[in-house]
């Protein structure tokens, strides 16, 4: 039992130990395999590492392709149809591509290191560009139209953009310039608005733009206060001509009337075509005095007339054409456009019914003034021509009642009107020029009855006084004029005296005042006439060589009650009394005024309540009274 017992000890021995060399095998391969994961896991990360890496050079090429294909596209664009470019921050190129050279004409090389003024037309000025820099400068932008010029001196229009380009610290490194060429796109934009805004055959405005041109002439009208004038042009027999010649000859004489329109308007002034055989002038900046503006307006229509019915070739065929002109005044806008246009073809009508090649006005009462406006410088033609005019003389006197002298005043002794004012007559004899030859006749008769009054003691030291005129006196030889008539009558110089108007003193004043010294030289005088009511400064007075000024009636008028007419009046007085010039006051009707003259230092005086002017065998039994 006991040996049995052992065997059984000896037999658990055997398998614990054999237990423990395969536990110590197990703890072995345990080991072995805890090696071999950390060997996987040297691995592993080594693989990971390996992964980054690659992953990194994958990123980086592509951040590579990414590069190059900015710097192909870029560079794409930079050859694009629009010439590009490139400047420093002194506008001094760098860069140019080849749609640049094929626009301007100009080479890489030529241009490189050059300022783009090099492509200036000069159109543009300084203010252009001024806001141009501005805009860069503010906005780092600009972009518009500018006409440049090419190489070969060629100016065309092109469209422009100019970009201010920073760096990454936002400082200012380039400009970049993109321009197109743009004659082509303007062209045909010129092209579509002449085909709106013109007539096709004449090049005129049309009937569309010249709805617009005449609201716009309303409107300065408005604020100028100048008038203006419409003009209806009817061409007369145009459709006969067309049915006889074609056409072809009809298209050609509406051109040719076209370009004479065009040719006999001042700059401003719109011709235009209406339609058919019908054309409309605008006239502008016309007189502000409603029947001087159509005193304008009907001297305009004559030439007009006159210039038409000049003789045309057609084709080599020889034509007389006939039109009928219509008229009305516009001002402000008391009267819409189509309205104007209605009222005028209304007188286009009324000239047509009168007969061919005439003119009218709408305003009945225009037209009647205008007519009489007309025959009244035909009849002033006739009494030049057949000496219809007469002296009136105006006493002169001084502070004692003493005759000094007169002022020669002319009236028209018209045959059927009787007497006429100088009102009436002297703005027209401006106007047409035949102030002229009555300036003459005045002198001549004033002359020659200073010459019969230095026979007489009692009239020899009257002094006479005539109104020359501006347009009169800046005649070129008016001084000659003078002299011969001095000569003529063999008068003494010094009992003449010139007067003239401040007005006058507003042109050429050193033209005057040369004028002046000559005359004074031989004794002639000079009062200025009207003083207080014109322009004229004290440095032109203190030059002019007058010897008096005459204080306007307006300021004697009411002198006795009236504050500002007396200061008025005692300033004159004051300041001709400093400068060495006697006055004279006219229109003086009462004694209160003469008296407040007298007080304050005026001496000489001249109105109704001394005589009002009168023929010269009234005014010489007027002396026997001073």
């Amino acid at each position: 039992m006991n040996l049995y017992a052992n065997k059984e000890l000896l037999f658990q021995n055997e398998e614990k130990e054999k237990l423990v060399a395969e536990l110590v095998v197990a703890n072995e391969e345990k080991e072995k395999l805890a090696a071999e994961l950390v060997v996987a896991n040297e691995e592993k990360e080594k693989l990971a590492a390996e992964l980054v890496v690659a992953n990194q050079e994958k990123e980086k090429l592509a951040a590579e392709l990414v590069v190059a294909h900015e710097f192909r596209l870029a560079a794409i664009v930079f050859e694009s149809q629009q010439g590009m470019f490139v400047t420093d921050t002194k506008s001094r190129i760098l860069r140019v591509n080849k749609a640049f050279s094929r626009i301007s004409g100009y080479s890489a090389e030529e241009v490189i290191g050059q300022s783009p003024k090099l492509l200036s037309s000069s159109i543009q000025g300084k203010k252009f560009y001024k806001s141009m820099w501005d805009s860069i400068n503010t906005t780092d932008t600009w972009e518009g139209e500018i006409w440049n010029r090419r190489k070969n001196g060629e100016i065309y229009p092109e469209h422009l953009t100019i970009t201010a380009v920073k760096n990454a610290s936002g400082m200012l490194s380039n400009y970049v310039a993109t321009l197109a060429d743009i004659t082509i796109r303007k062209a045909a934009s010129e092209k579509i608005n002449n085909l709106a805004y013109f007539d096709l055959l004449t090049q005129l405005p049309n009937r569309r733009l010249l709805l617009d041109r005449l609201d716009l002439a309303l409107t300065t009208s408005m604020h100028s206060n100048q008038r203006g004038a419409l003009l209806f042009i009817d061409l007369d027999h145009l459709k006969t001509l067309n049915d006889t010649h074609g056409h072809d000859a009809g298209d050609l004489l509406l051109q040719q009337v076209a370009a004479r329109l065009t040719k006999g308007v001042k700059e401003g002034d719109t011709v235009a075509r209406f339609g058919g055989d019908e054309f409309v002038v605008v006239l502008e900046n016309l007189s502000q005095q409603a029947i001087e503006a159509a005193a304008e307006t009907e001297e305009m229509a004559k030439k007009i007339i006159f210039s038409l019915t000049q003789p045309y070739s057609l084709n080599t065929h020889p034509y007389h054409g006939a039109f009928s002109i219509g008229a009305t005044l516009l001002s402000g806008h008391e009267s819409a456009s189509k309205e104007l246009l209605k009222q005028a073809d209304i007188a286009m009508s009324q000239s047509k019914a009168a007969g061919r090649n005439n003119f009218r006005f709408f305003n009945q009462t225009m037209q009647e003034a205008l007519t009489f406006r007309a025959d009244m410088e035909i009849e002033l033609r006739k009494a030049i021509e057949h000496n219809q005019f007469q002296l009136y003389y105006q006493i002169q006197v001084n502070s004692s009642g003493q005759a000094l002298g007169a002022e020669a005043l002319i009236r028209w002794q018209h045959p059927a009107r009787g007497l006429i004012s100088p009102l009436n007559f002297i703005p027209l004899a401006e106007e047409t020029g035949l102030i002229l030859p009555i300036g003459q006749w005045v002198l001549d008769t004033a002359c020659a009855q200073l010459k019969t009054w230095q026979q007489n003691p009692l009239t020899q030291d009257l002094v006479l006084a005539i109104n020359v005129s501006a347009r009169q006196f800046h005649q070129e030889d008016f001084v000659e004029q003078v002299k011969k008539t001095l000569q003529k009558h063999e008068i003494t110089p010094a009992l003449l005296k010139i007067e003239l108007t401040e007005s006058m003193l507003l042109e050429n004043i050193n033209g005057i005042i040369t004028k002046m010294n000559t005359l004074k030289k031989i004794g002639i005088c000079f009062s200025l006439d009207d003083f207080g009511t014109g322009y004229s400064s004290l440095q032109h007075l203190k030059k002019l060589p007058i010897d008096q000024l005459k204080i306007d009636q307006s300021f004697v008028r009411d002198l006795v009650t009236d504050s500002n007419d007396k200061a008025i009046v005692d300033t004159i007085i004051i300041m001709a009394h400093s400068l060495g010039i006697s006055v004279i006051a006219e229109g003086v009707e009462i004694v209160e005024q003469r008296q407040y003259l007298f007080d304050n230092g005026c001496m000489h005086y001249q109105g109704y309540l001394f005589s009002k002017p009168v023929p010269i065998y009234d005014f010489e039994a007027l002396l026997n009274k001073y």
